[in-house]
């Protein structure tokens, strides 16, 4: 068994987890990266050579059409070991568990704003492919449209177990426990306040130095998230370049008998192979998963009067064909200052042509400082109305207005230009809160005609 990166080739045990390695990263979003686990493994100035370096294949590996314009294209080169097609078995199609994809009929639930309190961990072990359970579903995935909105259980490490995602691209938010995110492109570690993003097609395995690991996973059917454009804003703030990072190379070479979990096409297939595929040496290109600190995000908003549209927290933007539409955007409310004068600083009351799936990790979320706790989710569909409830009303209505920081706060949205569908599952756990839509109700009249 061997495995060689740069900072980890005195690691003897690979399917170990140890706090002791130290993965490391190149620096950019987007950048055209190259790196090397073995000094000489990248061909200089040629792709596909007739003999590779150290007897390695090389491999391309496409996220975009070949004729996709250069500034959507997105490819990377693997000089590996063996190549994909021979990490190949007899697949077969193996159980779902509560994964789903849409296009899915959904639950009949009732119409109006829905919240669940945190799922528990299960007592049974599931790793992180087994763990995801799906809340809703939008779009249609065939057509490469849409998102899966899913929380993860994760309560055993990967060993011998790999997965890749042919369906879409995978944004990966831990609220509960660390991961260790082994891929072909090297090494992840991913804490609470940090998310991960694994393209489609590359494999991964996940390991979980805390024992057990929960947070939420979007399923991206469409284009790959990309910066938003700052507009007016500019050239710096909001979520920099600079901040993402991507691993360097890392790899396995280990023969031992292992499985290959598949989704394509909406359903999970399995295949037993004899080797790891996680056997790349040397790779370059722009196609490669990376993490991002959401602490390092740099919000801006209104300094004197009024409110901003909450698109100014979008971290990561997945386009539709509609400009200014997005498939799937993600966003956070983080700590920040909020200073306007003469203004309901909370978030206003609202009907959206988007839908909203949201969640915590950890703090309270200042809409809702009552009954959404971290681990939660909520679900404001499209053209259904939300907002603020009672206790956010009064507070923000009637508190002396001067510079207020929240402060140990982290909320997240996914959101989408199509309804979300519920589950069957969602739909049936006991941590749904039935008589969340109600909350509107406690809000009552201040209508007076003779006072201004």
């Amino acid at each position: 068994m061997n495995i060689q990166s740069p900072l980890v080739r005195e690691l003897a045990q690979p399917r170990l987890v140890s706090n002791s390695i130290t993965p490391g990263y190149m620096s950019g979003f987007g950048n055209g990266f190259e790196t090397e686990a073995l000094p000489g493994a990248l061909p200089v100035g040629r792709n596909s050579p007739q003999r590779c370096p150290y007897g390695l294949y090389a491999e391309q590996l496409s996220g975009s059409p070949f004729t996709a314009p250069r500034t959507t294209n997105e490819r990377s080169w693997l000089y590996r070991i063996r190549p994909t097609v021979s990490h190949w078995g007899q697949f077969r199609k193996t159980d779902a568990r509560f994964w789903r994809t849409a296009p899915e009929t959904g639950a009949e639930v009732p119409l109006g704003p829905l919240r669940w309190d945190p799922i528990p961990l299960p007592g049974e072990g599931l790793s992180f492919v087994e763990g995801v359970h799906t809340i809703t579903t939008a779009g249609d995935a065939g057509a490469q449209a849409g998102m899966g909105a899913h929380v993860f259980l994760a309560t055993r490490s990967m060993r011998d177990e790999y997965f890749y995602n042919a369906d879409a691209e995978m944004l990966v938010v831990p609220q509960e426990g660390r991961l260790r995110i082994w891929t072909e492109f090297g090494i992840i570690d991913a804490e609470p306040g940090e998310v991960a993003t694994i393209p489609r097609g590359v494999k991964i395995r996940v390991e979980l130095p805390d024992g057990s690991a929960r947070g939420y996973l979007c399923e991206n059917y469409g284009g790959s998230f990309s910066l938003p454009e700052r507009g007016p804003i500019g050239a710096n703030c909001l979520a920099n370049p600079r901040d993402f990072l991507t691993p360097v190379a890392a790899y396995e070479d280990r023969e031992t008998p292992s499985k290959m979990i598949v989704k394509w096409g909406g359903s999970l297939w399995a295949a037993e192979l004899d080797r790891s595929p996680l056997d790349v040496v040397a790779w370059h290109g722009n196609y490669a998963p990376y993490k991002y600190d959401l602490r390092r995000y740099s919000p801006v908003g209104p300094v004197l009067f009024d409110h901003a549209d909450p698109s100014i927290f979008t971290v990561l933007t997945s386009p539709s064909e509609t400009p200014g539409t997005a498939n799937v955007d993600f966003l956070i409310f983080s700590d920040r200052w909020l200073v306007a004068e003469s203004t309901f600083r909370p978030p206003w009351y609202h009907m959206n042509v988007m839908s909203e799936f949201m969640g915590l990790i950890y703090g309270r979320y200042e809409a809702k400082p009552q009954g959404f706790l971290p681990g939660g989710i909520s679900l404001h569909n499209s053209m259904l109305p939300h907002g603020p409830d009672l206790e956010a009303f009064e507070q923000g209505s009637n508190v002396e207005l001067k510079p207020h920081k929240l402060e140990g706060t982290l909320a997240f949205m996914f959101e989408t230009r199509f309804p979300q569908r519920v589950t069957a599952f969602a739909a049936g756990l006991e941590q749904l809160q039935r008589d969340y839509g109600r909350y509107g109700h406690q809000l009552s009249s201040h209508f007076d005609p003779t006072r201004p």
